[in-house]
Order: C-alpha cells, then structure tokens, then sequence
C-alpha cells in the first residue's frame, strides 16, 4: 500500500487535534500507512466461528438463583457495614 498523502497525515491530526513538527510528518506518515496495511490484511482473514464440544468434565458450580422474603428490614440492615437509620450508607463518588 503507498503511503497516504502529506495532506491526509495533516486532516488526520487536525481532526485528532495534534500538532507535529514538519519534520515528523514523514514518519507519522509512513505510520499510518502501515497501520492502514495492517487493517487491510486483517479484513482479508476469514473468521470463523468454532463452536465449543461438549466437555464431560466440566462442572457448573453456578448455584439456583432463588429470591427468599424478608418481613424485616432490620435484618437486612444489619449486615451493612455502615447505615444512618434506616439507610445504608455508601461512600460518596461524587463531589
């Protein structure tokens, strides 16, 4: 693939807003161009999707997701490591 013109390297790094000395425009230009190359012989490899055979050995340990009710609230609240009333208090993300 030929390298990509002086005047695409500087759209590009006006709409990445990066600013380069003259000097490094041929080197950012010969860059890109290899990096375009790769992409180009990455579209050309054909993917396939492979299905996963079944493994006797394998084991779920995944448990039953089983929802149980609570009449008291205060027995929730107490395994809290922190609460103000009847609120759980977290640690503030944002200030």
């Amino acid at each position: 693939m030929p390298d990509i013109p002086l005047e695409e390297v500087e759209r590009i790094a006006k709409l990445a807003r990066l600013r380069f000395e003259i000097s490094e425009k041929p080197k950012l230009q010969k860059e890109l161009s290899d990096i375009l190359a790769y992409v180009d012989q990455l579209k050309e490899v054909e993917s396939k999707i492979i299905e996963a055979e079944p493994d006797d050995k394998a084991l779920n340990l995944v448990r039953e997701d089983v929802s149980i009710n609570s009449d008291d609230p205060e027995e929730f609240l107490k395994q809290a490591p922190s609460r103000e009333g009847k609120f759980i208090k977290v640690k503030s993300i944002l200030e």
